[in-house]
């Protein structure tokens, strides 16, 4: 079967220089939502335990159950628990509406998220009283208020005023904590691209997805630091022939061959985040052509091997798809095994 390498060595060499540009390892909240961006949540949790990184980020109550024991602190996204549910007190919610304050059980932990301008999820600035008012009445436990980026990989100038748009908001909450007699807030803005766009890191933490699994794209512009990719994707050989010239390969026969060719079919294809649409185009990083159309379950190479390297760096096919390796690395299948390596 398919299968993914996931290397030890080049997510710790990333989160080596991401921990330099932080200042103290404390500081990191390791985004592992959807499968660890397709990595493996329980892999990658493990591993960023074993690193010294104490905080997590995920996307559902279900998530957060199934790491509990590797982290002292797991903040939410997108996720409300049941009234009559089990609760955690190392689990952290996120409001992202106003109307949302009134689902949460009483003395839930939570942290606000504040639209600054992404305006995609979290409540107006204008409303951040009327937003404490609110989660003072249902009793619940604001320890945060935070906010997220939308173009801090980019070279504009929306950066700086989404920066400024949340430093008047952190003045703000400082206000309305003391006036409701809440505790400190922690506040956070930086994910992977801010965290390397700035020159400083004065915020409690930052929430690290992609940089940490090695695939952050940065405009050109901006520098790109010197990551390594993660995970790897490898197929295994279902079935080897010998094309003679003329001779076509797949659905609609795609591909002719022009001379005799030696063609392997492997198990890989679009249900394992091989899109259909680098059929007869793509290139593997050993410079290997795939020819014909790319089936759901497999696809052919010209090429030989028992197993094949299809991939090493998500962003070099995403390229070749026309998306971007986010794409391409949650869409790896979850149930594919992940041998961890050196």
């Amino acid at each position: 079967m398919a299968y993914i390498t996931i290397s030890r060595s080049a997510f710790f060499h990333n989160l080596d220089i991401i921990a330099q540009r932080t200042g103290s390892v404390d500081k990191i909240a390791l985004v592992l939502k959807d499968n660890a961006y397709g990595h493996g949540l329980k892999t990658m949790a493990k591993l960023a335990s074993e690193y010294g990184i104490t905080k997590a980020v995920v996307r559902s109550v279900h998530e957060a159950g199934m790491i509990l024991d590797y982290f002292e602190h797991i903040h939410v996204l997108a996720d409300i628990p049941r009234m009559d549910g089990p609760h955690s007190e190392k689990v952290c919610y996120t409001i992202n509406a106003m109307e949302q304050i009134a689902r949460f059980p009483k003395g839930s932990r939570v942290e606000l998220k504040v639209d600054t301008g992404m305006h995609r999820n979290g409540i107006a600035s204008e409303r951040l009283t009327a937003a404490f008012e609110a989660i003072k009445e249902a009793g619940l436990k604001l320890e945060g208020v935070f906010t997220h980026q939308r173009s801090a990989d980019t070279l504009s100038s929306e950066w700086f005023w989404q920066k400024k748009s949340f430093e008047k908001v952190k003045e703000e909450a400082v206000r309305l904590a003391e006036k409701y007699g809440l505790a400190p807030l922690r506040f956070h803005s930086a994910n992977s691209a801010t965290l390397f766009r700035g020159s400083s890191c004065d915020e409690d933490l930052v929430r690290i997805g992609i940089a940490a699994y090695g695939c952050l794209k940065m405009d050109e512009t901006l520098g790109q630091p010197e990551l390594k990719p993660v995970l790897s994707l490898w197929g295994e050989k279902i079935a080897s022939r010998v094309l003679l010239p003329g001779q076509r390969v797949g659905y609609n026969g795609t591909f002719s061959a022009e001379r005799e060719l030696r063609v392997s079919t492997y198990d890989i294809g679009y249900a394992d985040s091989l899109q259909r649409v680098l059929s007869d185009h793509s290139r593997t990083p050993e410079d290997v052509g795939l020819v014909g159309r790319i089936s759901m379950d497999n696809s052919s190479f010209v090429a030989n091997e028992d197993a094949l390297l299809i991939f090493e760096d998500a962003n070099v096919i995403a390229k070749a798809a026309g998306t971007i390796g986010y794409e391409i690395l949650v869409g790896v299948r979850p149930d594919l095994e992940r041998r961890l390596i050196d």
